[in-house]
């Protein structure tokens, strides 16, 4: 349990941050331009990220809650059977990192309206985390082929739990991912874009920080 709560604390901290440097500049003592409502929400504070951010606070829970289960199941009893992480796993960890940074810099070009590097980063980006699940269907199918089986002991069944949930969030991500692309194809502008991709870009480093989290539980039990 005290995993759980450091972890969802760590998370709300990073996004709590996240969200004061948004606003950090913002005077809401000074007087409203003429023809706004003295009611308007801050400048940093939009209704996307504040509806990012609510999403990462359930996604936040349902991985703690997540490891918690699979810490007190590992504590539980005989049947559990340590299995042997996939040497694959730090190939496709490496993949994320480099999806991750590629992410980054197309939030970066999108802010400086660099069109060109802004489409390269996204293509980057997206290419390393397709390279990512694709790289965890492989780690399963070869744990398949060795015959470690879903069901056969409980530290099997997490494993394919906690990659499979994670692979999930990326999935999802790469949906918003691809209506920005596509956004771009369509002759939109950077800084038309330019909040798909600050979003895009914080999700991705949002799931990188799950991934170490999970990668790390994994090798360490």
């Amino acid at each position: 349990m005290t995993v759980t709560l450091v972890f969802i604390a760590m998370m709300m901290a990073i996004f709590g941050g996240w969200l004061f440097s948004h606003s950090i500049n913002v005077r809401p003592w000074e007087a409203q331009p003429a023809g706004k409502s003295s009611r308007q929400m801050p400048a940093g504070v939009t209704a996307s990220r504040v509806g990012l951010g609510v999403f990462l606070a359930v996604a936040t829970s349902l991985f703690a809650l997540t490891i918690s289960a699979y810490l007190m199941r590992h504590d539980m009893g005989h049947d559990w059977q340590p299995l042997a992480v996939p040497g694959l796993l730090w190939w496709n960890s490496a993949c994320l990192v480099l999806g991750s940074v590629a992410l980054q810099a197309a939030w970066q070009a999108a802010r400086r309206e660099d069109a060109l590097r802004l489409r390269r980063g996204l293509l980057m980006g997206g290419g390393f985390t397709i390279a990512f699940i694709l790289g965890q269907a492989l780690a399963w199918w070869q744990l398949q082929v060795t015959g470690v089986y879903l069901a056969a002991n409980p530290a099997n069944a997490f494993f394919f739990l906690l990659t499979a949930l994670h692979a999930l969030h990326l999935l999802g991500g790469l949906f918003a991912w691809s209506r920005s692309l596509f956004q771009l194809q369509q002759g939109a502008t950077p800084r038309a874009v330019l909040p798909s991709i600050e979003l895009c870009a914080l999700y991705w480093h949002f799931l990188l920080v799950v991934w170490g989290i999970l990668f790390a539980l994994l090798l360490m039990t």
